[in-house]
């Protein structure tokens, strides 16, 4: 499962690159060691399908279903599985009318060798802009509180990715964008395949990123594997 990812353009940036109109609270950036349950930068549709324009928010990163009594009461789901997503009562509806967008410039993932320890690695784009993951988001109120979450979609990984680990973040490119959020009709399910091996970068990094202290630009430096 993804479960950290980096992100370090600005929000007018962002806000610049999906035409989405930015919230006033989003959280600082560069962030080079995003975790779950930290607010994160998500585009998403508003509802009117005729005006609805392109938002840019902070979500929590942790999928929260209405169930919930509080933001511990069940798993915590920050990945949502591509095959599954609309058969879920956690996930369902979301999958059809709540889809959205994840902006990073990579994510890290963990491989374990045979007998030995777990290692980071860190996977990019091989070309240029950023790595945008489809999401789901739902909004959750209990007893007065009030959240915005949300969770990443993950398929099977295929290619050089399975070597490292067998899920991967599904990955929209820019024609996908509008897609996705529901702005040029059905077929959303068929993006929800893993990305090309020849779109991605892999290397190894150090194990700093292991500490959700850590943020700075040095975690996602190369070492030799």
């Amino acid at each position: 499962m993804c479960g950290r990812f980096a992100l370090s353009m600005t929000s007018d940036a962002l806000a610049q690159l999906f035409e989405a109109s930015p919230a006033n609270d989003l959280p600082p950036l560069p962030n080079y060691n995003i975790c779950p349950t930290t607010q994160i930068h998500v585009v998403y549709r508003e509802s009117d399908e005729a005006t609805g324009q392109r938002r840019l928010v902070p979500m929590r990163w942790g999928f929260m279903p209405r169930w919930y009594k509080s933001p511990s009461d069940g798993p915590l789901l920050i990945n949502a599985r591509a095959e599954t997503l609309a058969e879920k009562p956690a996930f369902r509806e979301a999958c059809r009318q709540r889809r959205c967008l994840i902006p990073a410039d990579g994510f890290y993932e963990w491989f374990r060798p045979e007998g030995g320890e777990k290692l980071p690695w860190y996977i990019q784009p091989a070309g240029e802009g950023p790595m945008v993951f489809a999401g789901i988001w739902q909004d959750w109120e209990q007893n007065g509180e009030r959240l915005s979450t949300c969770a990443m979609v993950t398929t099977e990984a295929t290619g050089r990715m399975a070597e490292i680990h067998h899920r991967i973040p599904v990955i929209l490119p820019p024609e996908h964008w509008g897609k996705w959020l529901g702005e040029e009709g059905h077929g959303a399910a068929r993006l929800m395949q893993p990305a090309p091996d020849e779109t991605l970068r892999f290397h190894r990094v150090g194990k700093a990123v292991n500490s959700n202290r850590a943020s700075g630009p040095d975690l996602i430096e190369e070492i030799d594997a």
